[in-house]
């Protein structure tokens, strides 16, 4: 009897011995060093399942940089993010936004807009156009003729689910979400009326992707309106 559990013992150890070295080395990157983050967004980054985790692959990094630090320092509210920044320098918030910004990958196709034709028209021309009279610039006078986004900080707006551009949108109208002054987006979300939040953001999220999905890395012409944007680290140079 003692024989054989001592037997069972031994085959267990080597067992446990053998997945050791098995298993496979460990892989000091970024993309390792981030997997907390990809698995509220999705593989990579993609997005996550529910529409309320937004896509962090590909987009400009001094956007994503100074998203980190506003979830950080209280400019954006959400616990979990907070949590999990709150010991991490700037530094190394920029090394995990170059790491995201530096993913080159495909869009999904977009959701079909379940919205009347006339509110489409309306996000279209707000996107486009904007609303002079009510002090509403167009969203490509910043985020890019092709609302793909402007490099170094500011993200495009295609590929982002309803619900996400939403409850952004909802976030700034109410100081949930807060960037660095002058606050531009906070601005214009509060000039927008309810329906027109409902508009542009349905005709938004309804756009494909076009095949080149990239920030550019300049406007045609200065925008209508400043924002505010946080400074890199000293000592690291200009994205």
């Amino acid at each position: 009897m003692m024989n054989s559990w001592m037997g069972l013992v031994f085959a267990a150890l080597a067992a446990a011995t053998a997945s050791v070295q098995a298993a496979p080395p460990f892989e000091d990157s970024m993309a390792q060093r981030t997997l907390a983050c990809v698995g509220c967004h999705g593989k990579e980054g993609r997005a996550g399942p529910d529409g309320f985790y937004p896509r962090i692959a590909g987009k400009p990094e001094g956007y994503l940089y100074n998203q980190l630090l506003n979830f950080r320092d209280g400019r954006r509210h959400y616990g979990l993010m907070t949590r999990l920044l709150d010991p991490l320098s700037d530094a190394y918030l920029l090394e995990i936004a170059r790491h995201f910004a530096s993913l080159d990958l495909p869009y999904p196709p977009p959701q079909p807009a379940n919205m009347p034709a006339a509110v489409l028209q309306r996000g279209h021309v707000l996107a486009q156009q904007g609303d002079a009279a009510k002090g509403i610039p167009a969203c490509v006078q910043c985020h890019g003729e092709s609302l793909t986004g402007v490099r170094p900080n500011t993200p495009g707006l295609l590929g982002l689910p309803r619900d996400y551009l939403n409850a952004q949108l909802g976030a700034w109208r109410t100081g949930q979400r807060r960037a660095h002054a002058p606050d531009c987006m906070a601005k214009i979300a509060q000039q927008l009326t309810p329906e027109d939040l409902t508009a542009v953001t349905a005709w938004l999220a309804a756009q494909p992707v076009p095949a080149q999905a990239h920030a550019v890395a300049s406007l045609p012409r200065p925008p209508a309106i400043s924002c505010g944007s946080a400074s890199l680290p000293a000592g690291r140079p200009q994205p």
